[in-house]
């Protein structure tokens, strides 16, 4: 019974350690998450539903168009705006005129005038060729598509290579606290060795106390350090900032050679591409702006008059149709659409500018890429080997200081050598990965 209390109590000592509800995250997870709350894919999303918003406009010029209109109005007698409706005062001999004609002899003096009108009707107009105005427009249209598709790409992998850096940087903060934290107990385990001797050389306590408060030092600020790594974490991939992480990818031992071929292309030449085509589609489109357009069109309108609104639909009124083809030329717009055109085709020269220096910077920056993966790569197996020996190095000082062979301060140098090598192999492992991202990033 005993035992199996001492058991219980060692588990309650022991379970505050460790993180009880700790979230695994791997780097794979944690790039997924990243890219589904980046604000910088939603925004891209929304450019291409814009893009293809605008070539549906460019596209509905090629349809019909039904127009309809309806009119009513009530005419003014101005000398008697109230007075209803509008009546005409006929002189004598016009009056007696008219009544022989229409009021079996009897003189007419006034005449009532209708003063309600109403009009409506219908107009059709089908563009059938307008000299390439619609076709380049919606040309440049779909260049944009792409232009904001390959956009999309290139934020894809932006995001992606930030929350790859973010990740290992969070990871190496990790390593970095169990490095610090071991050097951290190794000078402490030296001072119990030392004064637990017998009577401590006061130089050497004095250098040892000296190194653990410094060291002590080291581990808060690399706590603080993987705190705000892992907060940043948790923000971009949408976790509960108190949520424990536990970033199950390690760093690996070793690394494949790199397979990675010329460059040929980018998101971004993609973009420059379709920007130059685009730019070029729609100077052409504002250029034939100045041509005429051909269009079939048709019309119908009603027309009917009456002394009141409400008799204005008792009979039938006038209708007129027609229908046939209309030549429209432009004769003068102050140059406008040649002007237009101007300013997209030096936005298209301005952007073939930005293409040859892009392919120039992107090549580069690829090739350095791959040259300081394989380096890196190439003396990493050195380092590997410089640090195992630095450890051996501290093994026999150790072994040395224990005995009372050795002073501190060779103990404290050959402790500082292996932290500064094992501190300089976890870095050389970040830079590999994030030279792989690199390649990636710019010619995956």
């Amino acid at each position: 019974m005993r035992k199996i209390i001492s058991f219980f109590v060692a588990m309650f000592v022991a379970v505050p350690l460790f993180p009880l509800y700790a979230m695994d995250l791997s780097l794979d997870a944690a790039v997924e998450k990243i890219l589904n709350e980046s604000q910088d894919m939603k925004k891209a999303d929304a450019n291409i539903k814009k893009a293809q918003a605008s070539l549906d406009a460019a596209n509905a010029n090629r349809w019909f168009r039904l127009e309809g209109s309806a009119t009513y109005m009530n005419m003014v007698d101005v000398a008697h705006p109230f007075s209803g409706s509008m009546n005409m005062s006929l002189p004598p001999q016009l009056g007696g005129l008219i009544g022989q004609m229409i009021n079996n002899g009897n003189p007419v003096t006034e005449i009532e005038m209708p003063d309600n009108i109403f009009m409506a009707g219908l107009t059709f107009t089908q563009p059938i060729y307008t000299f390439g105005k619609i076709g380049n427009a919606v040309d440049a249209m779909r260049s944009a598509i792409k232009m904001s598709e390959a956009s999309k790409e290139m934020v894809r992998r932006e995001v992606k290579y930030s929350a790859v850096d973010l990740y290992w940087t969070a990871k190496m903060t990790d390593e970095i606290v169990k490095l610090t934290e071991q050097d951290l107990k190794s000078a402490q385990n030296a001072r119990r060795n030392l004064t637990s001797a017998g009577r401590a050389n006061r130089g050497n306590l004095v250098k040892i106390e000296s190194d653990i408060a410094a060291k002590e030092i080291n581990l808060s600020d690399a706590k603080f350090n993987r705190d705000t790594a892992h907060r940043m974490l948790k923000i971009l991939a949408g976790v509960d900032v108190d949520e424990e992480l536990n970033l199950t990818t390690e760093f690996p031992k070793t690394f494949a050679e790199l397979d990675a071929g010329e460059l040929t292309n980018t998101p971004e030449w993609d973009i420059l591409n379709q920007q130059i085509r685009m730019y070029e589609k729609s100077a052409r489109s504002k250029r034939d702006g100045a041509l005429p357009t051909l269009a079939a069109t048709a019309s119908y309108n009603y027309s009917a008059i009456g002394n009141a609104a409400d008799e204005l639909f008792d009979k039938k009124g006038n209708q007129s149709a027609y229908w046939g083809l209309a030549f429209q030329m432009p004769i003068f717009s102050g140059g406008i659409d040649r002007a237009n055109a101007t300013v997209d085709a030096m936005n298209a020269e301005a952007a073939r500018q930005d293409l040859d220096k892009s392919k120039k910077i992107t090549t580069e920056k690829y090739d350095n890429a791959i040259k300081q993966y394989n380096h890196l790569r190439g003396n990493l197996t050195t380092l590997q080997n410089a640090r195992d020996l630095a450890s051996k190095a501290y093994g026999f000082s150790r072994q040395r200081f224990i005995a009372g062979q050795t002073s501190a301060i060779e103990l404290a140098e050959a402790s500082s050598g292996l932290y500064q090598l094992d501190m300089a192999l976890l870095n050389s492992k970040y830079k590999i990965l994030m030279a792989a991202e690199s390649v990636k990033k710019l010619g995956e």
